[in-house]
Parts: C-alpha cells; structure tokens; sequence
C-alpha cells in the first residue's frame, strides 16, 4: 500500500531524509552495529548501550527526538504521521536507541498522562536525550502475564514507602539510572485496587540488581532485588493504592510499539542463505522460502492497514495483539528455517559458525518474541474477548488480594 502524502509530508520526509544522511551512515547488513552487542561480554553489551544512548543524545540535540512530545519538554510538537516517517528513514541507516527507545516510549506515555508538574519537570528532558536510563520494574516470579498478582510490597513510613521483594526480566536494570516501579500497598482489596506505582532512583540502598544469562549468552535481562528500599512519597505516580492505571499506560504503550515495529524485513536474508548453502533449487526448501516471503509480506500488508488508519485519524481495523502474535510466530518460522538451511553446521556456535552465530542467535532468541510484551496466549485471549467479542475467561480472584493469594 503506497499513501499520498502531502506536500508538507513530502517535505518532511527529505527534511528527515537530508538530515540522517549528514549525521549516519547507511545499513550494510550483519555487521551493522545496530544489530547488537559484538559479543556477550559485559564490556560489549556496556559499549552497545552508550553507543545507543549517544544516537538518542544526538537526535534530542538536533530536535529529532520526541517528535510528538509538547515542545515545553523538549520535543518536537509534531504528528504520530511525521513520527512514522522518521522511523520509516531511519530503518535504512545503522543507527538505533536501542533499548532506550522503548522505556522512553512508556516512560514518557506514563508521566505525560499520569505525572505531577514537579514529575514531569524533573524527568521528561533528561529522559528524552538519554541522559538518564530507565528501567521497568514490573514482572515478578509470580506475576507475569497475570502482572496484578504481584506481591512485592510498599509499606507507608512518614514521608516514604519502604519496599520489599523481588522483580525479575528486567531489561538493563543494571545499567539504568531510574526505574518505574509497582508495588501492593494494600492487601485487603481486590488485586488491581490496592498497586500503587512509583519512581525509583535505582542507586538507592536496598537495590540489587542480578544480570540473568540467557541461553544466547546475553545478559540484558536482569532480577532485581528490594530489600527496605525507602522511596520517597513524592515518587508516587498518580494517587496511593490506584497505580493500576498507570501501569496499563505502560502496558498499552509496549503494546502499541511491538505492534508498529513488526516488520522483519529478513526473508531476502534467508533466501540468500539457502543460494549461498546450494539448495535454494529443492522444491520443499523453496515451500519453506515461499511461506516465509508470503508471512512478511501479509504482515507489511496488516500493518500498512494500521498506518492507513493513522494517517487518516481514524481506529486501525486490526488489533494490536492480531500484529502482535502473527509477528512473533513468523518470525520464530523464519529462524527456525535458516538455521535449518545450515544443516550440521547450525549446531555451531559463535566463531565456529557461519556468519558469527547470527542465525543460531536469532534462533535462540526466538521466545522473547512470544513472551515479551504478553505471552501469545494472553494476546489470544484478548484477541478473542476484545476483537471476537467472545465471553471472558472465567475469573476466581475477584476478592481480596490476600484472601486468593499467599502472603
């Protein structure tokens, strides 16, 4: 689908365009630092997130960062359409935040519906230019797709609440500088009523962050440990024991940033791969190929849908987890195909393997797809109550928090 832009988009467009072309050079494939760490030494994955940090740093000096963001904290003041347009530019260059483009995103949803005057004076344009990190301090080894039957706790002493628990898959929390946090504050109501959502200086005594290697050999994801950690009230986002809806703002803009980034772009890569190993001949191999090209393609077809409604101002047609869950499954379909191509030799690992591991990592790396930002099975429940209108899976936990779960 191809939109008709208007004169001032076109002009917006080679404004973009003019201006990465001065400030970044073009993508060139794998050996792009864009795709990621080089290894997974915490040195390589420390340089990684400074190098994303300074794009961001870059962009905000040079007033591209925050497109839609009010001018008074440091953004742009423009459209959800201009934004799209950057993006769009910026795929082809080797530039990325990274991991901070994320928490901006819900940091910055989060405190410009939810925050204070004082909240959002302190931390949107620091946030902004990637002067400080964020991280989310949500999931807990008991709470994850049901994320309201957390248990971590904040209890009220004078001007502070003291927190204990324990949070786990939280991205980079050991290199970030603040982290939105939610805790129970109340145990005798039902489980969304008594949250209350907080700001976290992650230097404060009492935070232990513990990085978690993964099965790639990353270690981006951490668990993180709170015990007596004083926050100050003043740290409360929105009102005491009502943190629910703020963390459905975060919730809602992770959602809407995995389903607008969902095309993969990557079918070409495994139709060389399978000329490169000598079978892109095989018929059941060009099946496989023929899939993966057919699933991109109806997959840039369902999200140009989206951007269609965007463009107008109008409901996309598709909902958000339909994106969500088609993208993560095609995308482990396409992994699994490659490293298959590579026969005996996609056991390898690393420098011993073709193209440094890269497909083998992707390979690995697949189920994040399908457990971040909600498992596929929660997105399909929703899909079913919210875009089929069919009945609501039956709930047995509509009580105290306290009385349905263990203290």
């Amino acid at each position: 689908m191809h939109f008709d832009e208007s004169p001032e988009d076109v002009a917006f467009r080679a404004e973009v365009r003019a201006w990465l072309e001065a400030h970044a050079s073009l993508r060139r494939g794998e050996g792009d630092w864009s795709n990621g760490p080089t290894d997974h030494s915490p040195l390589a994955e420390r340089d990684y997130f400074d190098r994303c940090r300074q794009w961001q740093q870059t962009r905000f000096d040079h007033g591209w960062a925050g497109i839609t963001w009010p001018a008074s904290v440091g953004g742009r003041g423009g459209s959800v359409w201009q934004e799209i347009i950057f993006n769009q530019e910026m795929a082809r260059f080797d530039v990325t935040s990274g991991f901070l483009a994320a928490t901006i995103g819900m940091v910055g949803a989060l405190l410009l519906a939810h925050g204070n005057d004082d909240q959002r004076a302190r931390y949107l344009r620091r946030l902004l230019r990637g002067d400080d990190a964020w991280c989310q301090l949500f999931s807990e080894p008991g709470a994850g797709s049901d994320l309201a039957n957390l248990s971590a706790r904040a209890d009220r002493d004078g001007d502070v609440f003291v927190v204990n628990g324990q949070k786990v898959w939280n991205s980079n929390a050991h290199l970030c500088d603040w982290g939105i946090l939610i805790a129970r504050t109340n145990f005798d109501v039902p489980k969304h009523k008594g949250i209350t959502f907080f700001i976290v200086d992650m230097r404060t005594p009492g935070i232990e962050p513990r990085p978690l290697r993964l099965i790639t050999g990353h270690t981006h994801f951490t668990e993180v440990f709170l015990t007596d950690v004083r926050i100050p009230a003043t740290n409360v986002v929105g009102s005491v024991d009502d943190g629910w809806g703020p963390t459905r703002t975060v919730l809602s803009s992770e959602a809407t940033m995995i389903g607008s980034t969902t095309t993969s772009g990557n079918a070409s890569a495994v139709i060389a791969l399978a000329r490169e190993v000598g079978c892109a001949g095989d018929h059941r191999v060009r099946q496989r190929l023929a899939r993966i090209v057919s699933e991109e393609r109806i997959l840039a077809f369902m999200s140009d849908r989206v951007l269609s409604a965007v463009r107008t101002g109008s409901r996309p047609p598709i909902d958000a987890s339909l994106l969500k869950v088609y993208w993560s499954e095609t995308r482990a379909y396409r992994d699994e195909v490659a490293v298959d191509l590579l026969g005996a030799a996609g056991m390898l690992a690393g420098a011993h393997a073709p193209k440094n591991g890269y497909w083998q990592t992707q390979m690995l790396n697949r189920y994040w797809g399908t457990v971040g930002g909600g498992t596929s099975e929660v997105h399909r429940n929703m899909i079913g109550e919210r875009a089929l209108g069919l009945p609501p899976e039956p709930r047995v936990d509509k009580g105290p928090w306290s009385a349905s779960s263990r203290m």
